[in-house]
């Protein structure tokens, strides 16, 4: 069991409690519930900062493209962007699937908790400023573009599933060693792992808050591994981290997504 917080509908406070992250449960009051059988809040967050390009596979498959014009050479810093509040869903929540879009990606992510205001971090003291880690499912319409900001394909309604909840950090012993799995309709479809990072947390930390502040609730997206699953209305997925958990959604036509929670009877209770 591992301690986490997390928030339930109906429920109007942040709650901490105890996890299994291998059965995807929690306790409740002595009970232990089926996570996929609750109704969740995504937890008390607050900005959601991506990187791209940070699985070493994805650096190297796009490196010849970056030191053509205009750029002519390879970002010295994280490339940035940014999942704003009308993405935020929750785990058993639907995924609307626009209109005229046929297939969407979905980003198996470690998100990293800011548990407090973290400005010129050091690498040796990154760890400092965490308070814990949850899952993030970074959805995103396929597109091409690495350095134009994907406003478009990736800040759509409905498109960052966080949670179920947030591991503290002292339950995470090596959080650069992570397992990622995503799961699509119970088929493994991808597999990597956070020690592929080109730019471990630390690293990540250090260099990112040497020109912004990230502030206590800030959730930074550590990257999505290369050639991210396609998906379609209709498809489950599963995004298991190691030590995390699980966070599960359903693909729907968007016109089928009830807009004013992000998920219904139906979506909460199918997965």
């Amino acid at each position: 069991m591992a301690k986490a917080f997390f928030r339930l509908t109906g429920i109007p406070h942040t709650m901490e409690s105890e996890v299994n992250v291998q059965k995807n449960t929690v306790m409740i009051h002595g009970k232990e519930y089926d996570a996929c059988r609750l109704k969740w809040e995504a937890p008390e967050i607050g900005a959601i900062y991506g990187v791209l390009l940070n699985y070493k596979d994805e650096w190297k498959k796009f490196r010849e493209q970056m030191t053509k014009p205009p750029y002519h050479q390879p970002p010295k810093a994280p490339i940035l962007y940014m999942k704003p509040a009308n993405t935020i869903n929750v785990h058993g929540g639907c995924v609307p699937l626009p209109k005229g879009v046929y297939q969407l990606q979905v980003g198996g992510a470690l998100g990293v908790v800011i548990g407090r205001t973290a400005t010129k971090v050091r690498k040796g003291e990154a760890f400092d400023y965490i308070a814990g880690y949850t899952i993030v499912n970074d959805v995103a319409i396929p597109h091409e573009s690495i350095y134009r900001p994907a406003v478009k394909e990736r800040a759509r309604d409905g498109f960052a599933p966080i949670g179920p909840w947030i591991i503290e950090k002292n339950e995470i012993d090596h959080p650069d060693e992570l397992d990622i799995r995503v799961f699509v309709n119970g088929q493994l479809v991808q597999r990597d792992n956070t020690k592929n990072l080109l730019r471990p947390i630390a690293t990540l930390l250090e260099e990112i808050t040497e020109f912004m502040t990230l502030y206590k609730g800030d959730v930074l997206l550590v990257g999505v591994p290369d050639d991210a699953p396609l998906v379609q209305a209709g498809d489950h997925v599963r995004i298991e981290i190691e030590g995390v958990g699980s966070l599960e959604n359903i693909i729907v036509p968007e016109g089928d997504w009830v807009k004013e929670t992000g998920y219904d009877e139906t979506c909460t209770h199918s997965v």
